[in-house]
């Protein structure tokens, strides 16, 4: 009981990226630009794909709630960040606040995985099947396809974590990150954390592995395919569509699959954090830069919209 009584009272504080409050101040102003343009970059996409009727289609379908994920995910971590940067760490949060944070980052992160290989699907059909792709891909499945991201994302989010937050937290309460990342917030219990671990591990390896393999599956049937086209044309177009999706898995996979499925032995929370500032700020960024970049259709309608204004 007394255990309990600690940990309901527990209130817990980032450790600073510095010292130096220059050096802070200096962290804060990128941390700031990083997220506004990452919503920016985002809600772009998705307005312009749902203000243009010529972009109704199943990929940017995906690819507008791609971006709104993304949003919804950084906008789960960056507000705390912020506080906490221009405090130097002395804006504490409940252990509610700090576990309400932890399941809707690993919610809609979870989600984004399954959508990727979703994605990856989508574009598995529309290579490998073209004159049925309408209807395989129909929209009532396209839309349970979205939900079940959601639903997925959920069911692994929540299980854990009310399982990380039935830990007792006594002592120490400086979280080594800037915002409740697992690994981060396990390190602080004074208990037994191997089950917890272990827990923490499976379903990371559910949540990366499992969708990683599809997309790997999906890609190898698509190259396959785009080498029997005939006109260098039709191959270039069809590489086209998919290489800012790789380049977009390659980053979220990467990123992730260092900081949750590495030994734990190996854990080290300077390079955690370092590696949490790719997936969680710049990663975002980069996603409606490379599908900007890379996606003809968008550029012009990105093009068309700017005209308007």
């Amino acid at each position: 009981m007394e255990e309990i009584n600690k940990t309901a009272n527990v209130r817990f504080f980032f450790r600073p990226f510095s010292a130096d409050p220059t050096v802070q101040v200096v962290i804060f102003v990128a941390f700031l630009v990083m997220y506004l343009t990452s919503l920016s970059g985002n809600a772009t996409i998705a307005v312009i794909v749902q203000i243009n009727h010529s972009l109704h289609t199943r990929m940017y379908f995906f690819l507008a709630n791609l971006a709104v994920l993304e949003i919804f995910c950084t906008s789960s971590i960056a507000p705390l960040a912020l506080a906490n940067l221009i405090s130097m760490g002395k804006t504490p949060v409940s252990i509610t606040g700090c576990g309400t944070q932890m399941f809707f980052f690993v919610f809609l992160g979870g989600a984004d995985c399954v959508l990727l290989a979703v994605m990856a699907y989508d574009r598995f059909t529309a290579i490998c099947y073209p004159l049925r792709y309408t209807l395989i891909m129909s929209w009532p499945l396209c839309v349970e396809l979205m939900g079940g991201s959601l639903v997925l994302g959920f069911l692994l989010s929540m299980p854990l974590t009310i399982l990380i937050f039935h830990l007792p937290f006594c002592n120490s309460n400086e979280i080594y990150h800037f915002y409740c990342d697992m690994p981060a917030v396990m390190r602080l219990a004074c208990a037994d954390t191997r089950v917890h671990k272990t827990a923490l591990y499976i379903i990371s390896f559910i949540v990366l592995s499992i969708p990683l393999s599809l997309i790997s599956i999906s890609y190898v049937f698509i190259v396959a395919a785009i080498l029997r086209i005939r006109s260098a044309e039709g191959r270039r177009r069809a590489f086209s569509t998919c290489s800012s999706h790789i380049l977009v898995v390659l980053l979220q996979y990467g990123c992730t699959s260092f900081i949750y499925l590495s030994p734990s032995s190996s854990y080290s929370p300077e390079m955690g954090r370092v590696v949490s500032v790719v997936y969680t700020f710049i990663t975002p960024i980069l996603n409606p830069l490379i599908y900007s970049m890379r996606n003809r259709k968008l550029k012009d309608a990105l093009k068309k919209a700017l005209k308007k204004f």
